[in-house]
């Protein structure tokens, strides 16, 4: 299968990586900075990177439309600007733009961990 992972040099992303290269899968690395990502590091064909910041609907485009199965792990939180609702309310609507122009069967989405009684600002 061809998945998308976004959020691809985050905690949970850089452990989910080498377990869907292992199985076999061909992986597509959505960060926001190339220079972030050791591609390297991974020495496996079906393995690339593209530098998309979901924030900026000019880049979607870089997305490709033949992946199998998406992996939302987006999170604002690097950002100092501190208006972490309405970025991930941006980040979350223009990532559902554009993988409905996708042939995505599936999208994963991850949340953030959070206190029963309060959700964070950020998520």
């Amino acid at each position: 299968m061809k998945i998308l992972l976004t959020g691809a040099t985050g905690y949970i992303a850089k452990r989910l990586l080498p377990v869907l290269l292992e199985q076999g899968h061909e992986v597509v690395c959505c960060v926001r900075d190339t220079n972030r990502f050791d591609v390297n590091r991974f020495h496996n064909d079906r393995l690339s990177v593209v530098e998309v910041d979901f924030l900026l609907t000019g880049e979607l485009a870089r997305i490709p439309e033949d992946i199998d199965i998406a992996f939302y792990l987006i999170h604002s939180m690097a950002s100092t600007q501190g208006r972490f609702e309405e970025m991930e309310a941006l980040s979350a609507g223009n990532f559902k733009m554009r993988i409905e122009q996708t042939r995505v069967k599936q999208v994963i989405y991850l949340s953030g961990i959070v206190n029963e009684k309060e959700l964070s600002k950020h998520l």
